[in-house]
């Protein structure tokens, strides 16, 4: 790998996880020496893209939404390959919709490549990310701020969809079960998904390997109302034998490659 893409991955952690990081959990993350990401970490701090620490390296911009900083480091690069993945499903000038989730965050970050897009999101941990582009319009879907997972929801919110049509709308979901079905942690949130869903033309789901056959929740919809799911390899293979047959299935690897 390039130094300056290393670097780029290094940042894109700090930006989704704004934690300290490690120099020997960046070492053993990216599969180079510690003394490689000390370099890069020399690099990255006299540009002021991070701030050094003893033993690794902060965010400059660190937010402070434990919540959803957890869940997005959850399987960060299954998450991340799905982000990338994602993004050659855009189109120049496309008008998306992309829910709150942790996973489609990633796909957010990747929108700098994307060409000319306008962005609706309810995700204002988003906000930090898509303001960095220039090529971004973005609108905040105005609704009640949930402080925990950094989210604005409800009826305002709900109200404010009705009158959005979306080219294609970027999802994700906590759970997705045995008869495919995707879940969401509750009532509210899976009334949100299903307006998103209902005004976008195209949709696609963002959720990796191990949302299937996960937790339950509330059902917002299921696999045969996307016209695609970008996921990981590793779920079960009769599970996914099954779920295949309801929709457009593509799978990536964590080394961002295809399987």
């Amino acid at each position: 790998m390039k130094p300056e893409k290393r670097r780029q991955q290094i940042v894109e952690r700090l930006r989704a996880v704004p934690q300290e990081w490690p120099v020997d959990e960046l070492a053993r993350t990216l599969r180079v020496s510690p003394l490689t990401i000390r370099r890069d970490l020399d690099v990255l701090a006299k540009n002021g893209a991070i701030v050094r620490t003893i033993g690794g390296c902060l965010a400059v911009w660190r937010l402070h939404h434990a919540d959803y900083q957890a869940r997005v480091a959850r399987n960060f690069d299954l998450k991340m390959a799905i982000g990338r993945a994602a993004l050659r499903e855009v189109r120049p000038d496309d008008l998306l919709l992309i829910n709150d989730g942790s996973t489609t965050y990633h796909l957010a970050s990747c929108l700098g490549a994307a060409g000319a897009v306008s962005v609706y999101t309810n995700s204002v941990a988003m906000i930090g990310e898509l303001r960095r582009f220039n090529n971004v319009r973005l609108y905040i879907l105005g609704g009640e701020y949930n402080a925990r997972l950094s989210f604005l929801g409800g009826a305002l919110l709900q109200r404010s969809l009705e009158n959005l049509s979306a080219d294609t709308v970027f999802m994700g979901a906590d759970a997705i079960d045995a008869q495919g079905r995707c879940l969401t942690v509750d009532q509210d949130t899976a009334q949100t998904a299903q307006l998103m869903l209902r005004h976008a033309r195209r949709k696609i789901l963002l959720a990796d390997h191990t949302k299937v056959g996960a937790g339950g929740g509330v059902s917002y919809g299921a696999l045969g109302d996307f016209a695609l799911w970008i996921t990981t390899a590793g779920a079960d293979v009769k599970i996914m034998r099954k779920l295949k047959k309801m929709t457009r299935v593509t799978a990536v690897s964590a080394d961002h490659g295809w399987t």
